[in-house]
């Protein structure tokens, strides 16, 4: 087995990966540095990969692997601090995160995507244009999660079937989360935070879902 390190934008390396190949890239990996690891990496038959840096980062591996047909390399995870991933997909963070990435095994994971075909990692948030409230109607999969206005819609991956779990935000109101495969919303206008990043325009549909093929998580 080949192991890699994927340096996002200078985060600390942990001592127990000291030792390893390792590859600087920003906090947003650039493809042509993935097209010229990856290969390398292929000659093996046991591929891994560990990515130090934030859920953008990852998000943004794993979208290039899902593009370019290679969902087969293991992935390990390690965030500097905690994230919506880490949280998700329970990772841990810092030397913990590094030594399970290290010496865990890889387990197949539902892999979330939305309709512009970007994978989400940590969590994404909705809200109506101008940060005011979301106005419009979601569903997972068969259950109704609003018709109206909302502060905001979140949606997060899950580590087991059916893959993902989303909420709106009312006020005060105690947050209920509902799985499922897909979520699904129609709106007049709503702008999309993914992983940390924002969408420049507003959109009228915004969909989720289970990729058909999972990915390989070293836990």
């Amino acid at each position: 087995m080949s192991t890699h390190v994927l340096r996002c934008d200078g985060a600390p390396v942990p001592i127990a990966l000291a030792s390893l190949p390792l590859t600087q890239t920003s906090a947003i990996p650039d493809t042509t540095v993935l097209d010229e690891l990856l290969p390398v990496m292929a000659a093996d038959s046991l591929p891994r990969l560990i990515v130090l840096g934030e859920d953008a980062g990852l998000a943004a591996v794993l979208t290039h692997l899902m593009r370019t047909e290679r969902l087969g390399v293991e992935i390990g995870y390690v965030p500097v601090d905690r994230t919506y991933g880490s949280r998700a997909y329970e990772t841990g963070t810092g030397s913990a995160a590094a030594k399970r990435a290290l010496d865990g095994k890889p387990q197949e994971t539902p892999l979330i995507r939305d309709d512009t075909g970007k994978v989400l990692i940590g969590r994404a948030t909705l809200v109506g244009e101008d940060g005011g409230k979301l106005e419009g109607e979601a569903y997972v999969d068969d259950t109704r999660l609003f018709t109206g206005k909302v502060t905001a819609l979140l949606v997060s991956p899950t580590l087991e079937l059916p893959g993902l779990h989303a909420s709106v935000h009312r006020g005060l109101r105690k947050k209920r989360w509902v799985e499922g495969r897909a979520m699904q919303l129609g709106t007049r206008g709503a702008i999309v935070t993914r992983d940390g990043i924002t969408t420049d325009k507003p959109v009228r549909r915004s969909t989720f879902y289970r990729h058909h093929e999972p990915w390989l998580l070293v836990r």
